[in-house]
């Protein structure tokens, strides 16, 4: 079934999106969703869409996975609308694409390819960069012979005698240099980043995931207040890790969380993407709490879930404990918000709602940070001579100090230090 849309504006790329999920599931069911959240994807690109065309399958066919008759009327539909590229919601093999190009004579991209350029454009830092990069490269790789079908004729002449090495020969190896290169920078980052996280080690820390576009930079700058928190209305806004101290209001002087902004998740993120941006996830793994944020508004919050679970599970963290936050509850009515609460208290238990526009509506999530804050560092009751400065000093430190007394003979310290941090076996206390 093909779909038709106007628009009146003069576009650079007119792009048609392509939707053609298996029968069995609920690729049927969430088929529209998906292709809005592709639509989306297009125009964050930069393309506008002037059509979709859908197709439910059996299986996809191996040579141009829609069939050879769902091909004619994308071929008719491109030239009624004037197309200029056609965009696949699913990832295509270097066959696939390559016979569908052959048949359009029109540019064709995947949803991998897509979120790959998109990447490419909202990279800023240079470790960004480098990460995307070898995505692309390794994406790439295996489809070289589509990307340069000029490249097949062989090279000759002078010093050069016999077949010698083909062009596309040549492209592979230093594609392949360039990726053991990228690899090699990508591993002093995250050894860099090791150092960093070890720094941080006694201070509580919380990470924020999600899908992309829930609202965690929004939540991040909310809770800091630091305005250079970048927050667009678009998906992967943003792509580097972005750390901000967070007073959570309690007692006591230390009663701060690291607050760490993480790049977001989608269905079908590219694995290429997900392995390259690894040691940028990494915080996840260290972190002594997720934040999952969920558009609490968005009408398939719960096939998102599930995804940025998929991607955490991926990632090795198991053992992490995780809050779900819901967001964007200033969209909700009273009553569907109090509804949602009501189921979530069985599906999820522990479930925070906020909202990152609402004034005041991200106390319940501070006040929960720092109830978690205080049952990840218990109370000890430290007594010492007041002449152990080393000890003390190293105490105020490395720990949270809640009271302290001293006199001339014997001081007694009431401190917060996280189970199993170096400080208590190096000092030696319970």
């Amino acid at each position: 079934m093909a779909k038709l849309v106007i628009d009146l504006q003069a576009p650079q790329e007119r792009a048609i999106l392509v939707g053609a999920p298996l029968k069995r599931g609920t690729g049927k069911l969430l088929m529209q969703e998906h292709l809005q959240e592709l639509g989306r994807l297009a125009d964050t690109a930069g393309a506008l869409v002037v059509g979709e065309l859908t197709q439910q399958l059996d299986r996809p066919d191996s040579s141009t996975y829609i069939g050879s008759g769902k091909l004619e009327e994308l071929k008719t539909l491109m030239s009624d609308l004037d197309a200029s590229v056609v965009i696949f919601d699913d990832e295509l093999s270097p066959a696939q694409g390559k016979n569908i190009e052959l048949s359009l004579n029109k540019r064709v991209i995947d949803r991998a390819e897509l979120i790959l350029d998109i990447f490419a454009v909202r990279a800023r830092s240079a470790e960004a960069k480098m990460q995307v990069e070898l995505a692309q490269l390794q994406y790439s790789l295996p489809r070289l012979t589509r990307m340069w079908t000029h490249l097949e004729k062989f090279r000759g002449g002078i010093g050069v005698r016999g077949p010698g090495e083909t062009q596309l020969e040549t492209d592979r190896r230093l594609v392949g240099h360039r990726i053991r290169v990228l690899k090699a920078r990508l591993s002093d980052v995250a050894k860099s980043r090791e150092v960093q996280r070890k720094q941080r080690r006694n201070q509580f820390r919380a990470a924020l995931v999600g899908y992309t576009n829930a609202g965690k930079s929004s939540v991040l700058k909310g809770m800091s207040g630091a305005e250079d928190v970048f927050i667009e209305d678009r998906l992967f806004a943003t792509l580097d890790p972005l750390t901000r101290e967070v007073d959570l209001g309690g007692a006591g002087a230390r009663a701060q969380v690291l607050l760490t902004d993480t790049v977001g998740f989608i269905r079908k993120l590219p694995h290429h993407l997900v392995a390259s941006f690894r040691a940028t996830l990494e915080e996840t793994r260290d972190a002594d709490l997720l934040l999952h944020i969920i558009d609490a508004a968005h009408p398939t919050w719960e096939e998102q879930r599930l995804v940025v679970d998929e991607v955490l599970a991926d990632l090795g963290v198991h053992d992490t404990p995780v809050i779900h936050v819901f967001n964007k509850t200033d969209c909700l009515s009273s009553a569907e918000e109090e509804a949602q609460k009501g189921r979530m208290e069985n599906l999820l238990p522990g479930s925070v709602f906020v909202s990152a526009v609402r004034e005041g509506g991200l106390e319940p999530l501070r006040a929960r940070l720092l109830e978690e804050r205080r049952k990840s560092r218990p109370i000890l009751e430290v007594r010492l001579s007041p002449s152990d400065g080393k000890k003390l000093a190293e105490l105020h430190r490395g720990a949270e100090v809640v009271g302290q007394e001293m006199d001339d003979e014997t001081g007694e310290l009431v401190v917060r230090l996280r189970a199993g941090d170096e400080l208590r076996a190096r000092l030696g206390l319970a």
